[in-house]
């Protein structure tokens, strides 16, 4: 199969930062949390701040916020360890899977691995970094090397083995010409010199399971409990000993040491200068004139005076299904199904789902420290009400089943309404999975292990007048996935099984009079079946764990036991089916019928309307994906966005197809005028018509290219008929709708 990745190009203006890899461009952004802060630097004014997927820029006088995703210049996400230079503006981004990227005032440089000593087989992730001039230390699991940030290379490295055994630098400092690093063993030191690498030549200073240091004039380091000063190989603990230290800093003048959610400082002498609390727990902390910040886990930098900064997004970035609703809203479920959508995987942050206004992100309290173990698997707004949410929870625990909450607008919070426990106490029955509402605002929810013996899937119905969910077993496979209504149908995948069901209410509020019909593989169908779409032309799509079927024609063939067919294309002369033996996770369509396919660990692949073309494809190689895991897609019919979410966060990809019908919608050209020098890729018209045609004269009404487009947007690559670039010039384009009742125009100019 053919597969074309996106080539682009991204500038973060804010910051001048230019995206070396060329993985981002303006057409990405990012939701993603920046609420847990890993680290933190002052530059004249301004905190620079790591958390798990980017970093952000508070400036203290004048509030403003920017912030550097994958969405804008970096290369990951999962960030584990970060530091900056304000001298030299240079900062150092360390990432769980040992990749580093170098932040200048000119660019960002990906370093793709640290050197790995010879039978190491541990965690590449990067546990600490620290800047000192042009030199930095990066602590990992196999010991401690140099990064030189002139050459952007790593010079001398560390292995700290013994007999075989690896042992991890948690963390390293450069004070001097020497380096320290604390061990699970002791403190350890060396210069900076041609035995550096060899760990017998090193010095333990102090034996002890150490955590933290730092240094500035003066080192610190830490245990779990009790802080140090090192000074002219003496160690001299401070006189408290601290509950459980999260993290020392040190400045100029203090240090300052995170302990939970209490902050404490010292001058480098070991004199107490006082403590003070940002109110919740903290990761790392720092002091800025007279005023403590604490890098919190969950509300981002926080005062001393319980003032929070950080740039807008959800609690946290624990994703897996989104619903759009209204203009702009959206709602994120976080729950997870295992070992065939089966077993629920309870996320010990317990986080519920999340809530965007339209214009800012909401987090109802009423996850925040609850008992219950929440696994949101579906968060949906009610079609006659938004206010009011239903959300499934998909537990074998106590407090599983389907939950109401409203909106409060006031608080800015959710209140909790109602837990409809579908009529059964035994936590492992009865779980609901997710919801789709019909044109009349009934809403169903699919369930799965119903039944006597819990061996079947069921469809709930919500009783509007007793507000109670009426249930009906639908006698299949007790594994069951989300509803889709389409063409007055509910299509239902049935995973664990090679089944599928497509459900008749008959447009009704009751079970009594509904038709359902069940396909399996003699229907066609290779595999388990995942997910569904339906597109403009009527025809169903059906992900499996075996590839795609399609059924043309699909709410009328239902009911004639039809075929299900595989997409077949051709690639190098042969034939072949598409995406033969893949995962589908997801299949969405937009306002052109082209498809966005979600492939298990293969990223996504955006499609021709039959399917036969791949007109892009994002992987986290070649995009801001944060995975190539993609567990739901969504496009805003409106504007053309379309939503990415994965586990490790949600990023949005601006397309270039809105709703599309048969006449034009805003007809926009770009990039306009097309600079050679600046930009070598095709001219993109959109807003067009479902089928329009295109006619592109010179300023002389001489005709240079023509074209039929389908799908609501056009790329010309500014060849002529002939097949050569256009000479520079104005060019007009002329467009009509199929029937001619519909025109537009615009002007293209050219400079080569």
């Amino acid at each position: 199969m053919k597969k074309i990745s996106l080539l682009s190009f991204g500038i973060f203006a804010a910051l001048q930062f230019v995206n070396a890899q060329n993985i981002s461009s303006k057409k990405w952004a990012d939701l993603f949390s920046y609420n847990n802060v890993l680290a933190m630097k002052e530059d004249n004014g301004k905190i620079v701040a790591a958390t798990e997927n980017g970093i952000f820029y508070y400036t203290i006088s004048t509030g403003e916020i920017t912030k550097l995703s994958k969405a804008n210049g970096l290369h990951d996400v999962k960030i584990s360890a970060f530091d900056y230079n304000p001298q030299t503006k240079i900062g150092l981004v360390g990432y769980q899977n040992g990749a580093l990227d170098i932040i200048t005032p000119q660019g960002v440089t990906y370093v793709v691995d640290i050197p790995i000593a010879t039978g190491y087989n541990g965690s590449k992730k990067i546990n600490h970094i620290s800047i000192t001039g042009d030199r930095a230390t990066v602590s990992v699991g196999y010991g401690v090397s140099i990064f030189d940030l002139k050459k952007k290379e790593f010079a001398d490295s560390a292995f700290f083995v013994t007999g075989g055994v690896f042992q991890a630098s948690n963390e390293a400092t450069i004070l001097g010409n020497k380096v320290f690093s604390v061990t699970s063993t002791g403190l350890k030191t060396h210069e900076l010199n041609t035995t550096f690498p060899v760990f017998t030549t090193w010095t333990t200073e102090m034996p002890g399971n150490f955590t933290d240091i730092d240094s500035e004039s003066v080192v610190a380091f830490s245990s779990a409990t009790t802080t140090y000063i090192y000074n002219n190989g003496t160690s001299t603990p401070l006189a408290q000993t601290f509950g459980s230290i999260n993290d020392i800093v040190v400045n100029a003048n203090n240090i300052i040491i995170t302990d939970g959610s209490r902050i404490y400082t010292y001058n480098t002498n070991g004199n107490f200068d006082g403590s003070s609390s940002v109110g919740e727990a903290c990761n790392t902390a720092t002091t800025i004139g007279s005023k403590v910040y604490g890098g919190t886990i969950v509300s981002g930098i926080k005062t001393d005076d319980n003032v929070a900064y950080k740039p807008d997004g959800p609690y946290f970035n624990d994703s897996y299904k989104i619903r759009l609703f209204n203009d702009n809203q959206l709602l994120v479920s976080t729950g997870v199904r295992a070992d065939g959508y089966n077993v629920p995987q309870i996320n010990p942050k317990n986080p519920g789902f999340y809530y965007f206004t339209g214009t800012e992100w909401v987090y109802s309290s009423y996850f925040v420290g609850s008992s219950t173990k929440f696994n949101v698997v579906d968060a949906f707004p009610d079609p006659a009400n938004s206010n009011d949410v239903f959300f499934t929870n998909y537990n074998n625990d106590a407090g599983h089943g389907i939950y109401k909450m409203k909106y409060n607008s006031n608080s800015k919070d959710f209140d909790f309404v109602k837990n409809y426990n579908l009529e059964v106490t035994n936590p492992g029955l009865r779980r609901p999975v997710g919801f789709t509402s019909d044109d009349q605002n009934n809403i169903f929810a699919t369930v799965a292990y119903s039944g006597a013996a819990a061996t079947t899937g069921a469809l709930a119905l919500y009783d509007r007048a007793t507000d109670n969910f009426l249930l009906k077993d639908l006698n299949i496979s007790s594994g069951i996935q989300y509803p889709v209504f389409s063409n007055d149908l509910l299509w239902i995948p049935v995973p664990r099984t090679v089944n599928f069901l497509v459900y008749d209410t008959k447009k009704t509020a009751s079970f009594s009079d509904d038709t359902q019909y069940y396909f399996d593989q003699s229907n066609g169908f290779p595999a388990n079946t995942i997910s569904f779409a339906m597109d403009k032309s009527g025809d169903a799509w059906i992900g499996t764990e075996g590839g795609i079927r399609i059924l043309p024609n699909a709410a009328a063939e239902v009911k004639n036991d039809p075929q299900f067919e595989a997409i077949v294309i051709e690639q190098g002369g042969l034939a072949e089916e598409l995406f033969r033996d893949s995962t589908i996770l997801q299949i969405e369509v937009d306002g052109g019928n082209q498809k966005w396919v979600s492939v298990e660990d293969g990223g996504v692949y955006y499609l021709s309307a039959s399917g036969e073309q791949t007109i892009k494809h994002f992987t986290k190689f070649n995009s801001p994906l944060p995975t190539n895991t993609v567990t739901d897609i969504k496009v805003d019919k409106k504007t053309g966005k379309v939503y990415f979410v994965t586990f490790d966060g949600i990023v949005t990809y601006q397309g270039d197809v809105a709703d599309v019908n048969k006449d034009f919608g805003n007809v926009l050209v770009y990039p306009n005028p097309v600079v050679y020098s600046q930009f070598k890729g095709n001219v993109t018209i959109k807003g067009l018509a479902e089928k329009t045609n295109i006619r592109i004269t010179d300023a002389a009404g001489n005709l240079v290219h023509s074209a039929v487009a389908r799908t609501g947007y056009y790329e010309w690559n500014l060849n002529n008929q002939k097949g050569k670039r256009v000479a520079s010039g104005i060019y007009f384009v002329l467009m009509t709708n199929e029937d001619g009742s519909d025109k537009a125009t615009a002007k293209i100019a050219v400079v080569n």
